[in-house]
């Protein structure tokens, strides 16, 4: 069983505090399915960018924060560790992080093309999943 991150990675999506236009817009595209009542969710947990092993930190606190009785179905399927408390400010839904982080995405910031020079730089598998990516 995989465990979710202790805080959110320096490029969350979730972060309110990230640039917008770091990830690809199909990234951003995965977060607001997750604001579905929890029957209507996908099943597929949404992973770290940064450390694929672990579940994301803003995405476990997010929407299993919200205040109503939704639930992450994908934490109930693949077993619910703890859901940390949140490490900063984050997004209060998918649906809110989305429309950030595709704001910029056509012309990406200098802040958030640091970001994507810095996460490449650090982890070579995203430098595989950007030479991979269709044109």
């Amino acid at each position: 069983m995989s465990e979710i991150r202790s805080q959110a990675c320096s490029a969350c999506p979730y972060r309110k505090d990230v640039p917008s236009g770091v990830w690809e817009p199909a990234e951003y595209d995965k977060l607001p399915p997750y604001d579905r009542p929890t029957a209507d969710q996908p099943w597929a947990p949404f992973m770290c960018h940064a450390t694929p092993d672990h579940y994301c930190h803003g995405w476990a606190v997010v929407h299993m924060s919200r205040g109503h009785d939704r639930e992450l179905l994908a934490l109930r399927l693949f077993g619910c560790p703890p859901v940390p408390p949140a490490s900063t400010p984050l997004f209060a839904s998918g649906l809110l992080a989305a429309e950030h982080g595709q704001r910029d995405a056509a012309v990406p910031t200098p802040e958030a093309c640091e970001t994507v020079e810095r996460l490449t730089r650090k982890h070579a598998r995203l430098r595989r999943e950007a030479l991979d990516a269709p044109d």
